[in-house]
């Protein structure tokens, strides 16, 4: 049976890996939230917490592979939310107030959440390399 194990990986590399995840996802976003709606929605749930999970899917790799860039990520993702609002009513939308409430909530959620991976991987890391270097092979 396989196990899920940390990875230590470079600076470097994580803070690629979370900018290139976080603006896919932003674009993902961007086009699900401007595309002008011509049915009512099939996917299940709330409106709200259509916003609540994508912008906490949004932050949370920045959160959990790069903490240094977290300001800057839940500060944009914020000012991204309310931007979208403000253009939706010009593409056949409707902008809430509540959606970017919803969106800043779901930008909290997304940094607790990814921040607490962090330190679980972490301290994963760091237990492994304790155990490796206590070793005598």
């Amino acid at each position: 049976m396989s196990t899920l194990r940390a990875i230590a990986l470079s600076r470097k590399r994580r803070r690629a890996i979370a900018i290139w995840l976080t603006v896919g996802l932003a674009l993902c976003i961007g086009a699900l939230t401007l595309i002008p709606l011509s049915a009512p929605s099939a996917v299940p749930g709330t409106d709200k917490a259509h916003h609540v999970l994508a912008f906490a899917i949004l932050t949370m790799p920045c959160a959990a592979l790069y903490p240094k860039g977290l300001f800057r990520v839940v500060f944009a993702a914020a000012v991204y939310g309310g931007l979208i609002e403000v253009i939706q009513p010009y593409v056949g939308r409707h902008g809430e107030t509540a959606d970017v409430l919803a969106d800043l909530l779901g930008v909290g959620i997304g940094a607790a959440f990814g921040l607490l991976l962090h330190l679980i991987f972490k301290c994963r890391i760091a237990r492994r390399a304790a155990s490796s270097s206590n070793s005598f092979f």
